[in-house]
C-alpha cells in the first residue's frame, strides 16, 4: 500500500505541476480537462464564474442569463430546438449542452475556429448575428451593473488578488469559462454497472441495446463512442485532439445547397462544398434529457432519431424542405440504412436511457447561487450512515484511513490493524480530525473507492448520533 501512495503523490505532483493546485471532482476514470495555461483552474474563479453564469445582469434586458439557455434541469440545453434570445429573435440552431464540455476541442455546432471557452463566452454576452444577450457596446453598463452588486466585490477581488481592478472582460470570460469546466457527468446508472458498482443498475434491456450501439450493424459508436459518447474530444496527455463534423442526411434539398440555409453547417466556415451539413457529433451523455434533437431541433423523440438512422437519412415528401436524406452526397459512410426488429428498438433506447445522470440535475455545486430555493431532485444514488475511528489522516491526498463497523448492503468492519481508506472530498472537515477520534458520516460508492461527507466527530453530533443503525440514508442537499 505504501508504494501506490508513493506513486500516486509523484504522479500528482506532476499533474499539479502542469494543472495547477486545483482539486477536480472527476468522475471514476475521467482522464484530467486541458486547461489553458493563462487561465488556470482556481476555486475562487469557478464560484465567480457561477455566480455570473447565472446572473441576469449579462443581458441588456436583465431577464436572460448563460443559465436561461443552459438550464441544469435540462442538462445545461433549454428544451427548445432552437435558442431565443433576449429580443425574442429565434435562432437557427438549438443550445449544445454544456456537459462535459471541458473535453471539446471545438464548440458549437459546426464552427471548427472556435476552440476556447473564454472566447466562446464573448459570443452571447456580444454577438448580434443572432441576438443573445444582447450586450453589444455596452461594456460599461455591464461593469457599471457588477460593481453596484456588493457580493461581487469580494468575489473577484478573492479570484483575482494580484489585479488593482479585476472588474475586466477577459476576468469575466476566464471565470464564467473556469466554471463551465466543472460542469461534470460521469455518474450513470450505465457507468455504475460498467464500473461493476452495481449490476443492476440497468435494466435487463439496456445490455442488449448496448450491443447493438456498439455494433458495426448499426455503427453509432463510431460518431459517439469514447468515454464521453462523442468523436470530438480533447484531454490532458492526450497526443492529438480529435475534430469530426459529419452529415447525418437529414436534408437533401434541391438547389445549390442541400442544406437549408442559414444551417449548412461546417460550409459556413470553409467555403468547402463537400462540407455542406456537416456538423458535430454532440455527446449523447444525458440524451434522455436534451430533446428535441439535432442542430435544428427538428426531430422530436429519440424513437425518431432512431427511425431516420435506421432509414439511412430522413425523406421529406411534401413541403419546402423535400428531399430524400439518404441520398445526400455528402452523407457520412456512417449512415446507413438497416432494420430492427420492435425489441431491438426497445433494447437500443433503454441502453440511451442508462445514459441519463441525475445527480447533476441537483448538484448543489452547479446550481444557481442567486437563488435561496433548493433543489428537491434528490439524487437517487444511496448514501450510508457509517461510523468508525480515526487510524490516519492523509490531507495531502484528500483521504482518511478508518477502522470502521460494518456497513449491510456495502462493506464489511475493518479492525486494526487494518484500516479502511475513504476520499474526502472536503478537506476542512479532515483538519479537524486526529488518530483515535471516534467519527461518524455517510458514505457512498465511487468505481473502486468509497467517498466520505458530512464527516464529524461523533461525539459533535448529539441528539442525531445513530449509533449502530447503518441503514441507507435519503441524499442530502445542500444550500
Amino acid at each position: 500500500m505504501a508504494w501506490v501512495r508513493e506513486l500516486r503523490k509523484k504522479q500528482q505532483a506532476i499533474e499539479v505541476a502542469q494543472l495547477g493546485p486545483y482539486r477536480w471532482d472527476l468522475p471514476p476514470g475521467f482522464p484530467y480537462p486541458n486547461v489553458p495555461a493563462d487561465n488556470p483552474m482556481t476555486e475562487p474563479k469557478v464560484e465567480l464564474g457561477r455566480h455570473l453564469f447565472y446572473d441576469r445582469r449579462l443581458s441588456l434586458n436583465q431577464k436572460q442569463s448563460c443559465a436561461t439557455c443552459h438550464q441544469q434541469e435540462h442538462v445545461f440545453t433549454d428544451g427548445r430546438g432552437r435558442g431565443l434570445g433576449s429580443t425574442g429573435q429565434l435562432h437557427p440552431r438549438g443550445p449544445m449542452s454544456l456537459v462535459n464540455v471541458a473535453y471539446s476541442p471545438v464548440l458549437t455546432w459546426a464552427n471548427p475556429n472556435m476552440r476556447s471557452l473564454e472566447a466562446q463566452a464573448l459570443v452571447p454576452m456580444f454577438g448580434d448575428d443572432p441576438v443573445e444577450l444582447g450586450m453589444s457596446g455596452k461594456e460599461e453598463l455591464l461593469f457599471a451593473r457588477l460593481k453596484a452588486e456588493p457580493r461581487y466585490w469580494r468575489l473577484f477581488a478573492n479570484a483575482y488578488r494580484d489585479e488593482a481592478d479585476p472588474f475586466t472582460l477577459a476576468n469575466i470570460t476566464k471565470a464564467i469559462a473556469c466554471f463551465e469546466r466543472t460542469i461534470l457527468s460521469g455518474d450513470s446508472p450505465y457507468d455504475r454497472y460498467r464500473r461493476g458498482d452495481d449490476p443492476n443498475a440497468i435494466t435487463e434491456s439496456a445490455p442488449r441495446g448496448e450491443a447493438l450501439f456498439f455494433s458495426e450493424r448499426l455503427e453509432c459508436f463510431h460518431c459517439h463512442g469514447g468515454f464521453n459518447f462523442t468523436g470530438t474530444v480533447d484531454y490532458y496527455g492526450k497526443g492529438f485532439s480529435e475534430v469530426e463534423f459529419h452529415n447525418t442526411g437529414l436534408y437533401n434539398l434541391k438547389g445549390k445547397f442541400s442544406y437549408p440555409e442559414p444551417n449548412l453547417g461546417l460550409y459556413n466556415f470553409t467555403q468547402a462544398p463537400d462540407d455542406v451539413g456537416k456538423f458535430k457529433a454532440p455527446t449523447l451523455r444525458n440524451i434522455e434529457l436534451t430533446g428535441p434533437y439535432m442542430h435544428d431541433g427538428s426531430v422530436a423523440t429519440l424513437s425518431d432519431v432512431i427511425d431516420h438512422y435506421a432509414a439511412g437519412g430522413r425523406n421529406i415528401q411534401a413541403g419546402p424542405y423535400a428531399g430524400d436524406g439518404a441520398g445526400n452526397p455528402n452523407k457520412s459512410e456512417f449512415v446507413k440504412s438497416f432494420s430492427l426488429s420492435p425489441q431491438e428498438k426497445e433494447d437500443l433506447i433503454a441502453f440511451l436511457l442508462s445514459l441519463t445522470d441525475e445527480e447533476l440535475l441537483s448538484n448543489p455545486k452547479l446550481s444557481n447561487p442567486w437563488s435561496v430555493k433548493v433543489s428537491q431532485n434528490l439524487t437517487s444514488q444511496v448514501r450510508y450512515r457509517l461510523r468508525g475511528e480515526v487510524a490516519r489522516v492523509f490531507l495531502e491526498d484528500g483521504s482518511i484511513a478508518l477502522y470502521n463497523d460494518a456497513v449491510p448492503g456495502l462493506m464489511s468492519a475493518m479492525r486494526p490493524p487494518k484500516a479502511m481508506e475513504f476520499l474526502v472530498p472536503d478537506r476542512e472537515q479532515l483538519k479537524r480530525l486526529k488518530p483515535g477520534q471516534a467519527v461518524q458520516a455517510t458514505v457512498r460508492r465511487q468505481g473502486r473507492d468509497f467517498v466520505l461527507y458530512e464527516l464529524r466527530p461523533a461525539t459533535a453530533i448529539g441528539s442525531t448520533t445513530v449509533g449502530n443503525r447503518n441503514e441507507p440514508v435519503s441524499p442530502m442537499v445542500h444550500q
